[in-house]
């Protein structure tokens, strides 16, 4: 650490420069500060926060959280299942055959 510089205490978080991002608020910190606060850093994109990380002045990285996906259950997905609209499948190969054209369509005996 330099001469003059306090350190960051850990829960007052890291960066002290907020930058506008595509996703809100986006926290922009050095290499340097991303080294020497790393389980501080961490701990904030476990909480949802996201960072951009410079060196020598030039955004070289984004540390963001990772997105969960919900996972379901059996149940949920038969009941999303049957929620889903039924589909005409001679009506869809209609359409199909209205957008692509059906000549070079393989046939019934053509398939495998």
């Amino acid at each position: 650490m330099r001469a003059g510089r306090a350190s960051v205490p850990r829960n007052k978080g890291v960066a002290r420069r907020d930058t506008w991002g595509c996703n809100g608020g986006v926290k922009t910190i050095t290499q340097r500060e991303f080294r020497n606060n790393a389980a501080s850093v961490m701990d904030q994109v476990e909480a949802g926060e996201t960072f951009h990380v410079t060196r020598n002045g030039v955004e070289v990285a984004r540390v963001s959280p990772v997105p969960r996906h919900r996972r379901l259950t059996a149940e949920q997905l038969v009941e999303r299942h049957r929620r889903l609209p039924r589909v005409d499948s001679a009506r869809m190969r209609e359409e199909a055959d209205e957008f692509f054209g059906g000549d070079d369509r393989m046939g019934e005996d053509e398939r495998d």
